[in-house]
């Protein structure tokens, strides 16, 4: 894989059963990335490790006054360091190939499952943690895949210099061959306390992000209510405790560096002092005493890829492991594989009972918002499961959740409670997948947008006034609540699905809007199937069926009138009336009560 072939066809299916699980499975699927790299490591670091041979042959040729043979050793230092050359550019290019296509791969899975989980997936993980691993994260998992490469290289270079020097000068070859190995696992004791203290840093630098992120998130609610300065201390006491993890994880990784340039000098010192010792004793040459040296000397290079290599995996494998847990998340059910075709019909669900008629407008109360949103993501082809057991909503008698993902977005679109708007133009947001039969200017008017138009056409500069081309703001920050959540309506009503089903899609505007939104969407979903979750007089007046649910079963089915008459728990949750409420309206006399349903009928 190059990178201008990026972005894969597929990215595959991960092994997510534990962090390095996943990095090895990245690492099986860059076989040919990997045996490029290791190629080209090779070829670099075998010439690195070649050039005390032709300096040692140089050496020799001075002390014996020979020409032809300095001659050759300068062509072979020539050839060598071309080598070096064109193995470390090529190293370097395999490299960063290897790298940028695995962080591709990861971002591109991750993308997968944030298109296939939607709103679902901030539910089961928290939305600063899905942003450190396709950021933060992603960047240390390709780093060790990239390391890994350069690492198999170093191994394979220190074995084939350890066993040259055995077969070209045994005695002191010897002494290399086992100091070598005792360098490279000389860190060994030390790498899991370092894991462990990276894994610790790691960690308190997630939390501190996501506290940031949630703390930039509800920036606004927070200036209104004074607690800027009380999220900000939390920030800052979160920092610091990353900080000191942070050193505590330098300190150690610093020893480790400190033994890797200690023992090897140890090393040296003593082939210095025993190869001297054979030289006077005229046991080895002195070119064959510089060559043994220049090769202990130039073994440090390919040592440091051992330390590269440990700081890798000790950094990418919570990041791996993060990756892991958030690819794991997948829907309840997969698809069957059966062509249902695109389903239509009537929209019910078997857990808690609750059945949208084809073509009416439902209203669902839910007297817990909490529940409300679960109900709202089961109809959306997400069901949780309960016990053993996994039971789909169905639509027209087909499980949703047994649909292809594209068939089950197309069938069924949920909006979220609190939808978010992405940057660009308006014209942009509304250029959405649908089935081109409603049109944007009659979407946004069915929401009520009239006033967004019109602050928009006041902010555009550039565009002449034409509110579709004024760009929004990244979620929309520079509109009020009410305008995003009228925005994200008209983009849910251009769409027109079978099944549109709305999470209390009026909570943040007026009462005089709230009316107008709910009787335009009436009008503009008409003969197509709706559900609404709302307690909202206003707007369970127009619906044509309206379901309570009470501790996730359905309780009562009728009008909005006829429940607020004969129903005391859809009353309670309607009009939001407290339990010593209820007890004296209940003591009261039957006429007052009488009056008093008058007064909630008339106001609704």
């Amino acid at each position: 894989m190059q990178i201008r072939d990026l972005p894969y066809p597929d990215p595959g299916d991960p092994d997510v059963r534990s962090g390095t699980h996943f990095l090895l499975w990245l690492g099986r699927n860059q076989l040919g990335g990997q045996l490029k790299a290791l190629l080209w490591g090779l070829m670099h670091q075998l010439g690195i490790a070649g050039l005390p041979l032709g300096v040692g042959l140089a050496v020799q040729a001075v002390v014996d006054r020979s020409g032809e043979r300095l001659a050759y050793a300068g062509g072979l230092i020539a050839l060598l360091g071309a080598a070096v050359s064109l193995g470390d550019t090529m190293l370097h290019r395999t490299a960063v190939t290897n790298w940028i296509t695995a962080a591709a791969r990861v971002q591109q899975l991750l993308a997968r499952r944030t298109a296939e989980l939607g709103a679902v997936l901030t539910r089961r993980v928290a939305a600063g943690e899905v942003v450190a691993v396709s950021t933060g994260d992603v960047e240390k998992i390709g780093w060790f895949v990239e390391a890994l490469s350069r690492f198999a290289a170093a191994a394979t270079t220190l074995i084939v210099v350890c066993v040259g020097l055995v077969i070209y000068q045994p005695a002191l070859g010897l002494m290399v061959a086992i100091g070598i190995p005792v360098l490279a696992l000389a860190v060994l004791p030390l790498l899991p306390r370092a894991t462990r203290r990276a894994d610790i840093q790691r960690e308190k630098a997630g939390k501190a992000t996501e506290l940031a992120s949630d703390t930039v998130a509800g920036l606004r609610v927070l200036r209104g209510i004074g607690g800027e300065e009380l999220f900000l201390g939390r920030y800052r006491r979160a920092s610091q405790e990353v900080r000191r993890a942070a050193v505590r994880s330098a300190r150690m990784w610093a020893l480790i560096s400190a033994i890797q340039v200690l023992l090897p000098g140890l090393l040296m010192t003593a082939v210095v002092g025993y190869g001297a010792q054979l030289t006077l004793d005229g046991r080895i040459e002195v070119g064959q005493l510089v060559t043994v040296y220049s090769a202990v000397l130039l073994t440090h290079y390919p040592l440091r890829n051992f330390e590269e290599i440990a700081m890798a995996f000790s950094f990418s494998r919570p990041s791996a492991k993060r990756a892991a847990r958030v690819l794991a998340l997948r829907r309840t059910t997969e698809p069957s594989g059966v062509a249902y075709g695109r389903p239509s019909g009537d929209l019910y669900d078997p857990v808690t009972g609750v059945l949208a008629p084809a073509g009416r407008f439902t209203a669902v109360v839910c007297g817990d918002p909490d529940a409300a949103g679960v109900l709202a993501e089961r109809l959306g082809g997400h069901p949780a499961a309960e016990a053993d057991q996994v039971t789909s909503v169905l639509l027209g008698g087909v499980p949703l959740d047994e649909l292809a993902l594209e068939e089950s977005r197309a069938a069924v679109l949920v909006q979220d409670k609190d939808p978010v708007l992405l940057s660009g133009t308006l014209r942009e947001l509304l250029d959405v997948p649908s089935s081109g039969q409603v049109s944007a200017e009659d979407a946004l008017d069915a929401a009520q947008c009239g006033d967004v138009l019109d602050a928009l056409a006041q902010a555009s500069v550039d565009t002449a006034g034409d509110p579709m081309g004024t760009r929004i703001t990244e979620r929309g920050r520079s509109l009020s609540g009410g305008q995003r959540q009228r925005l994200a309506l008209a983009r849910s009503l251009v769409t027109d699905p079978e099944v549109l089903v709305l999470d209390e899609p009026t909570s943040a505007v007026d009462s005089h809007t709230e009316a107008r939104v709910a009787a335009g969407v009436k009008r503009l979903r008409a003969d197509r199937t709706t559900v609404v979750f709302a307690s909202s007089p206003l707007l369970l007046d127009l619906a044509d069926r309206v379901v309570l649910v009470d501790n996730t079963e359905v309780v009562a089915v009728g009008l909005h009138r006829e429940l607020l008459r004969a129903e005391p728990r859809y009353r309670a949750v309607v009009t939001r009336e407290t339990d010593d409420e209820a007890e004296e309206r209940l003591k009261a006399p039957e006429a007052a009560g009488l009056e008093a349903f008058a007064e909630i009928e008339g106001s609704a």
